[in-house]
């Protein structure tokens, strides 16, 4: 293992950190308790002083296929994954075309779009050096309680990849903003959605310093230049406190605060 200096203000997807010191696992290393486990950084959300961190180096950025199984390194970037499908002709990934992160992430999170999610398809995943099956993990609409730090999953092949559900998947999403954000800021209560009661408040574009509620979609946070993390929690905590006071309903963050 050793020791990488990050800037997450260029690094992280919503662009708000600082450079900090990032411990890198390879393979063989046996992996600290203490340390918090990132990815891409896609859905995190840095502070000023966050714990102390780790992430799995390119020894665990690799896909094998063994006999009918495909196992999945946990580095891997979900745009290789997909490219790895697509030029396989194996299907079941089509949900994670444009969907950013690593494999790590997308289990960590059960990320998907809308029904289409990570756990449907996973076979098992290497925890602590350990494979389960997905039967004996807890997890659910965008959380997975994986106990250990995951570096491989593996999948169950199955034949042809459907650009036509790629395509579906993807007009889904044409409503996402361009600007820097962390992705969904908080998970979709049953039966709403978190935009919906974002915009119902008046929050739909409602800005603190750099930071603002998208106008595009309202349950995403973005950085429109200097954003800080004060001025994004501060956001994240009045949608809660507005929605709670209006809908009797307290809003999760999908996002990660560290």
């Amino acid at each position: 293992m050793y020791t990488k200096t990050i800037d997450f203000s260029k690094y992280s997807s919503i662009r708000i950190g600082q450079p900090t010191q990032v411990l890198m696992i390879e393979k063989d290393d046996l992996i600290p308790k203490e340390r918090y486990l990132i990815g891409g950084a896609n859905n995190l959300l840095i502070s000023p002083t966050p714990p102390s961190l780790m992430m799995l180096s390119k020894d665990f950025a690799y896909i094998v296929q063994e006999g009918t199984m495909l196992e999945v390194g946990a580095a891997m970037p979900s745009g290789r994954i997909v490219s790895y499908a697509k030029k396989h002709d194996m299907g079941g990934f089509e949900f994670c075309a444009k969907l950013p992160g690593t494999m790590g992430g997308m289990l960590a999170m059960n990320a998907g779009v809308k029904t289409y999610e990570i756990f449907n398809i996973l076979h098992s995943i290497e925890i602590n050096g350990e494979w389960i099956p997905k039967e004996k993990i807890n997890h659910g609409y965008r959380f997975a309680k994986l106990g250990g730090v995951a570096t491989a999953a593996r999948f169950q092949i199955k034949r042809k990849y459907d650009y036509s559900l790629q395509s579906a998947l993807l007009k889904l999403r044409i409503n996402q903003p361009s600007e820097p954000s962390a992705g969904s800021a908080f998970k979709n209560p049953q039966g709403d959605s978190a935009g919906r009661l974002i915009e119902a408040v008046g929050l739909k574009g409602y800005r603190k310093g750099d930071m603002a509620w998208s106008t595009v979609h309202a349950n995403f946070l973005i950085n429109l230049g200097e954003g800080t993390y004060k001025d994004a929690t501060y956001l994240l905590d009045l949608a809660k406190e507005k929605v709670k006071a209006q809908f009797g309903i307290l809003l999760q963050e999908e996002i990660k605060l560290l």
